[in-house]
């Protein structure tokens, strides 16, 4: 940070200007960031509308006085001296994210930004902080967040500690509904008869997001963990409890959130198999072998192996998301991993050079590979 400058002395020292709205430069010689002290007048909606003031006059008080939460502003001199306007060091201490001041509400950012720091961070929320994040959602000022962003925010909260906490935040303060209805929209939506009723499908989402933490770091897994029953909030409340269904109705509304706020494929196309067929792996070992190598293919397990690894542990998320049984075995991921195993030494070209041709190929390996799985199968009944 620097204080009592102007771009023009930055650029006769040789520093490089890389955010010239922004004013901030890089060093000539060790390329570290340095920014001039700034202040922002909201001259218009969203997070990009914003006047920015960097000149010689603006102090480093009034620069903090523009961050979003109090434990951002802070600041240390070349001396080691702490400045700290804000009183941020008591509130890192206490484990609070508090908004610095009335700036906080004129960038919508800043309310998922406070979701993941309480994710990464497991700190709570300031009572007054809380309530300006609810009064922005109301606003309509989250609205005008743009989708690259929101998913930014997203696929950052999803590598926290416990990303539950970031979408429990944003239920809280009214901002789950506008950015994430699909998700939203499971709470209040009891589990079936044969799982747990009392424990709403909502929650049990969030309980199959903290196991995906337990069992995997890759964020793909943990968001076809998030997104896996979006499927039962089309279930007609006339069939609550007794049937909580439509599974397979979840895939469209898995492509239409990733299309929303354009996800990468790897995050639609895992998301979209998982909710499709999260209770054919729960029965893997109760299906027939041709029914198995048909699952196999259907994930393109054949062409990608790591497919299957990322779609069994969703799935055994799903199966330990519950009440009683967080510590209980999968033993069906162990089974499709060896299925594929064994299904993968059969050879195409070894069939083809035996003479047959055409479909009658694809009918050959389908034939072979279901013998292969049926071998294996004695092992685990």
């Amino acid at each position: 940070m620097v204080v009592g400058a102007t771009a023009d002395e930055m650029i006769r020292r040789q520093f490089k200007l890389v955010g010239a709205d922004f004013g901030v430069f890089l060093h000539p010689e060790t390329g570290d960031e340095y920014a001039l002290a700034r202040t922002e007048r909201k001259t218009g909606p969203g997070y990009k509308g914003f006047t920015v003031y960097a000149e010689p006059d603006v102090s480093l008080e009034e620069d903090l006085a523009r961050r979003d939460l109090t434990i951002n502003a802070m600041a240390e001199d070349s001396d080691g001296n702490v400045i700290d306007p804000y009183n941020g060091q008591a509130d890192l201490d206490a484990g609070v994210l508090r908004h610095v001041g009335e700036a906080f509400k004129e960038d919508p950012v800043r309310i998922l930004r406070v979701a993941r720091f309480a994710a990464r961070y497991g700190f709570s929320i300031a009572p007054e902080t809380a309530v300006m994040m609810s009064e922005m959602v109301e606003s309509g000022e989250v609205d005008s967040l743009t989708p690259e962003r929101i998913w930014q925010e997203l696929e950052k909260a999803l590598g926290e500690a416990t990303p539950t906490r970031f979408f429990m935040v944003l239920k809280e303060c009214g901002a789950l509904s506008r950015l994430f209805p699909e998700v939203d929209a499971l709470f209040g939506i009891p589990q079936p008869e044969d799982h747990h009723p009392e424990i709403d499908t909502g929650v049990h989402t969030m309980m199959v997001l903290e196991a995906a933490v337990r069992l995997s770091c890759d964020r793909r897994v943990r968001f076809a963990a998030l997104v896996h029953d979006l499927g039962k909030a089309l279930t007609p409340k006339s069939e609550w409890p007794k049937h909580i269904g439509h599974e397979d109705a979840g895939a469209p509304l898995v492509e239409a959130l990733c299309n929303r706020y354009k996800a990468p494929a790897a995050y639609r196309e895992l998301g979209k198999l998982v909710a499709e067929h999260h209770l054919r792996c729960h029965r893997a070992l109760e299906m027939k072998a041709s029914s198995v190598v048909k699952l196999l293919g259907v994930l393109d397990s054949f062409r990608r192996p790591e497919r299957l690894r990322q779609f069994v542990l969703a799935c055994h998320a799903d199966a330990i998301g519950r009440k009683g049984f967080e510590t209980h075995p999968y033993p069906q991921a162990e089974f499709l991993i060896a299925a594929h195993e064994a299904a993968s030494q059969v050879s195409g070209k070894a069939i083809s050079d035996r003479g047959f041709t055409g479909s009658r190929v694809g009918e050959m390996i389908h034939e072979q590979r279901t013998k292969a799985v049926k071998s294996i199968m004695k092992e685990w009944k």
